[in-house]
């Protein structure tokens, strides 16, 4: 008889492990907390808008590739792609730089902005190619059990590599700050101050300006709708509105033996949780939990996000599909959410118009945009609080496009910090995970396997490799190997 699997959550880490659990023989059941699959990447519609309301950028196609290849598929089976060309737009306070879709370019467009950066970022990129092929090749698909996964010599020979930071190697390159900024801002993707990124993750860049920035027809969304179509051909079931709100364990066996939701109780074999790291161990008795309050407290996480869904009444103009809102202090924001833990006057922002490339995301003639501004996490949430700063970003992304905005808003949404804690029990209102520091890379992340109970397994942004769309396919391919070790089918 098949053993089964129950998975918490249906965001791209459950997905992914579905797929190759299930692929395995493995009995596999995805039990969704809220009424739409894809977890942080569910899609919202209103009045004939579509938002995606997670994930928006779509870097390391390779990973995408790799994961469908894994079932003999290819991405395009299931939708298309477009690669973006400016792959995005950084507003700085005195000018505006549209980064283009191919490394040639984006060397002229450094050099036309300071004498020699040309030539220094090509070599730059060409070193934080070597770092990406050893990251994808021998680090990130490891479980993160034991440090010898990742010594060898060509990874020791990286160490050095460890103790730099991002920043301080976009200084020593370029004079000019906004050619620093450019190259510090993938990082952000990792959730941590570039201040505090080892310079081994240089890896961005090179995903950055070497693999390009894509869009897949109908949105992020439609990763999500493509996996879950690949994991219901290999006989996942899943079942929405099916929050897990207890386990009950075997002492015996040291196993959960029981999740109970609502309605239902199942009886697992094994028990996956793509769902928040420190919510599931509280579902547990406290002799069962690894983490601790106290852990989970002292921990590096990356930013949590004021997010913006508005539809607007008009096409707008003079913005890309990506727009990075740079013309405030940067490092005054970054302190405001790493150190000073508190709201940021004058924020950076993120704002997406996927209409510019995606008709269908909105009716003919209007547009549609997402704003992201990242904050602290554990911050105390206002809802007025909300309205401020949709109404002072609404003002600067008018400045920028010529026109006043505010009288063509057809309605907003805002998602914030207590949302992200109801809608996905997230630490802290984290919307990223743990940042990857020095001191939260590979084996000092939270374990995949839980070490006092032999069938709870975790997966997602919490554990291993980390934050971010690509990582988290990773994480579930890392998992479901794990729990093929442990708990053989």
């Amino acid at each position: 008889m098949k053993k089964n699997v129950y998975i918490l959550g249906s965001g791209f880490s459950s997905l992914a492990a579905s797929c190759y659990l299930a692929r395995a023989g493995y009995e596999v059941s995805v039990l969704e907390k809220n009424a739409h699959i894809g977890g942080r990447a569910r899609q919202w519609k209103h009045q004939g808008f579509t938002f995606d309301m997670g994930p928006s950028f779509y870097w390391m196609p390779d990973v995408f590739d790799t994961f469908f290849s894994d079932f003999e598929k290819k991405t395009s089976d299931y939708y298309s792609l477009h690669q973006l060309n400016p792959a995005y737009e950084v507003v700085f306070k005195n000018q505006n730089i549209a980064i283009p879709d191919n490394l040639d370019a984006i060397c002229k467009l450094f050099e036309s902005l300071e004498t020699g950066a040309g030539k220094k970022l090509r070599a730059y990129i060409d070193k934080a190619g070597d770092n990406y092929r050893l990251a994808i090749q021998n680090l990130v698909y490891q479980p993160g059990e034991s440090i010898f996964e990742i010594f060898t010599a060509e990874t020791v020979a990286k160490l050095p590599l460890f103790f730099g930071t991002i920043k301080k190697d976009s200084q020593r390159l370029f004079d000019e700050e906004e050619l620093r900024q450019i190259v510090q801002f993938p990082v952000l993707f990792l959730g941590a101050k570039p201040a505090q990124t080892p310079s081994f993750y240089n890896f961005m860049n090179y995903a950055d300006f070497q693999l390009g920035t894509w869009y897949p027809e109908g949105g992020m969304y439609a990763v999500v709708a493509a996996m879950v179509t690949l994991a219901k051909s290999l006989g996942v079931s899943f079942k929405t509105d099916s929050e897990v709100v207890k386990m009950v364990i075997d002492p015996k066996r040291k196993a959960v033996s029981e999740l109970h939701t609502q309605k239902h109780v199942f009886f697992p074999d094994i028990v996956l949780s793509g769902a928040d790291y420190a919510h599931t161990e509280q579902l547990l008795p406290a002799t069962y939990r690894q983490y601790q309050e106290s852990y989970w407290a002292k921990k590096v996480f990356a930013p949590s996000a004021l997010l913006f869904y508005i539809g607007f009444d008009c096409e707008i103009p003079n913005v890309a599909h990506h727009s990075l809102f740079f013309d405030t202090d940067f490092e005054r924001h970054a302190a405001a959410i790493y150190d000073d833990k508190t709201w940021p006057e004058d924020p950076l922002f993120y704002a997406s118009f996927p209409t510019k490339t995606d008709k269908t995301a909105a009716p003919n003639g209007k547009e549609a945009a997402i704003i992201l501004i990242p904050l602290a996490t554990a911050m105390q949430d206002d809802k007025s609080l909300h309205k401020s700063y949709f109404e002072m970003i609404l003002s600067r992304l008018s400045r920028k496009v010529g026109r006043s905005l505010q009288e063509k808003v057809l309605f907003y949404r805002s998602f914030g910090i207590d949302d992200f804690k109801k809608e996905y029990h997230a630490y802290g209102g984290n919307a990223y995970g743990l940042a990857n520091t020095l001191l939260q890379t590979h084996i000092l992340r939270p374990k995949m396997k839980s070490k006092k109970l032999h069938n709870l397994f975790f997966t997602g942004q919490l554990t291993v490799p980390g934050p971010g769309v690509p990582p988290a396919l990773i994480s579930g391919k890392i998992v479901s190997q794990l729990i093929q070790k442990y708990v053989p089918v």
